[in-house]
């Protein structure tokens, strides 16, 4: 097929965030032409996402779709001859003279784009009947939209806070009272549930931590789309690898890897002191390793370069320095703002 055969679909936005809306006008172009560029815009003025996630988002579910990132378009937006001007030329500067058959959109700048493209103005659910979503509802109630959003966009609007330290240091007490607190989802700390049906002799096997780790993880991912804008995660791989080292003196290459991973995968990270009574169970090995344990944990993240915000003083105490920390994060737009003025 010649290039003056084969058919370019076009579509832009600021995908803040990409929901089934978009999606379906992707899709649409996808099923009509034979190639299709999707045009994102940077917008720090709507959304703290940052344009390459958004844009990844579109990258991941839809390989085929040549995406283009617009850091430098127009920021204003309305019909008037200026404005107008402004963002077609900035589109024809941006496609550098390729040519595009079709232009795809569910707004009324699809007619004067699609003139300046000299496309077809494709015009797809302007009325928002086939999914009755905006960008806006999506941001202002992410959970009472979730059925519009793909769980690959809905994850990364949720922020994740992970709550390390040793055994008996409240880790789960404060996970689940922060869920009830939030109304949102926690994750529990599968280690301890997995321990109970597997041990032997209190020990486990370096492959079992393993599945430990993974196991973990699993559940994450599928807590994440039940998460109404945070999901409190009790413990990570990074305690299971510190387990492997004292059941152990190693780590099995999978399980570092898991650590290492986690070191990055958390928004927030809260290390939960030893400062309240211990717990002195069964399947605990007493005060004075839970001490040691505690200092280990915390020259491991300092290895790993993993800031972390201590916990301390009793469960009401914790919540609220947590609420504090809650109260003035942003996720993406607070990531250079020193732990201490948070």
């Amino acid at each position: 097929m010649s290039d003056k055969q084969l058919t370019v679909g076009l579509t832009l936005g600021k995908f803040a965030p990409l929901h089934r809306g978009h999606q379906y006008m992707i899709e649409t172009a996808l099923a009509e032409t034979d190639h299709v560029i999707v045009v994102i815009y940077d917008c720090p003025e709507t959304t703290d996402i940052p344009l390459t996630v958004r844009a990844d988002w579109i990258r991941a579910l839809y390989p085929e779709v040549e995406v283009i990132e617009a850091w430098d378009g127009p920021t204003e937006t309305g019909y008037t001859p200026e404005i107008k001007k402004a963002q077609e030329d900035y589109m024809l500067g941006l496609l550098g003279g390729r040519r595009v058959t079709h232009f795809y959109s569910s707004e009324p700048y699809g007619e004067h784009m699609s003139e300046a493209l000299n496309a077809v103005n494709r015009q797809v659910d302007p009325k928002r009947e086939a999914f009755p979503v905006s960008g806006t509802a999506v941001r202002h109630d992410p959970l009472a939209n979730r059925a519009f959003v793909h769980p690959l966009v809905y994850r990364d609007l949720v922020t994740t806070v992970v709550f390390l330290g040793a055994p008996s240091t409240g880790k789960t007490t404060v996970c689940e009272a922060l869920a009830r607190e939030f109304g949102t989802a926690w994750m529990p700390e599968y280690g301890r549930e997995y321990w109970a049906q597997h041990q032997t002799d209190r020990r486990l096997t370096p492959d079992q931590l393993v599945e430990i780790a993974e196991g973990h993880l699993a559940r994450e991912e599928k807590l994440l789309p039940e998460a109404n804008g945070y999901l409190f995660v009790d413990t990570n791989a990074i305690t299971t690898f510190m387990f492997a080292h004292y059941y152990h003196g190693m780590a099995l290459p999978r399980l570092r890897d898991l650590a290492a991973q986690a070191a990055s995968r958390y928004d927030l990270v809260f290390m939960c002191s030893d400062d309240i009574p211990y717990d002195d169970t069964w399947d605990r090995s007493g005060d004075v390793q839970r001490r040691v344990f505690q200092k280990q944990i915390a020259a491991d993240l300092a290895a790993r370069r993993v800031p972390y915000i201590p916990l301390h003083g009793s469960l009401e105490e914790r919540i609220a320095q947590v609420k504090r920390v809650l109260s003035r994060y942003r996720k993406y737009a607070s990531l250079g703002t020193p732990w201490a003025e948070l």
